[in-house]
């Protein structure tokens, strides 16, 4: 199995594999062409709440991470992880994220679940 994240502002590169977006927002900019994202799948993001909280510095990393993780023990977010785990079990996935900092990002944590 082959998960990587790498910003959505990179340009694609055939390494990529199967490109997933795992931001709930379009990133600022970037068009549909450009971006060549293969799938987008909303539910998997954080939820907007969450997402805030973060943003805002009310909390750490850890707790966001642990949050998260939460939000994705839903079914529809559930289903949705077991979808790119599928994915990536017949060929490279990249995960991709507008975050200027994709170590501390939600990204992480799937990348970690789905090698889980």
């Amino acid at each position: 199995m082959s998960v990587r994240i790498r910003r959505v502002y990179e340009p694609p590169e055939s390494a990529d594999g199967v490109r997933v977006l795992v931001d709930r927002l379009w990133p600022r900019g970037l068009s549909k062409d450009a971006a060549r994202v293969d799938e987008w799948p909303k539910a998997l993001t954080p939820s907007t709440e969450l997402r805030r909280w973060f943003h805002e510095g009310q909390g750490s990393y850890e707790e966001f991470a642990e949050r998260y993780e939460a939000e994705l023990a839903v079914p529809e977010a559930a289903g949705l992880l077991n979808r790119v785990r599928e994915l990536a079990s017949k060929g490279d996935v990249t995960l991709l994220t507008a975050s200027k900092t994709p170590e501390q990002s939600h990204a992480t944590v799937l990348v970690r679940l789905l090698e889980s």
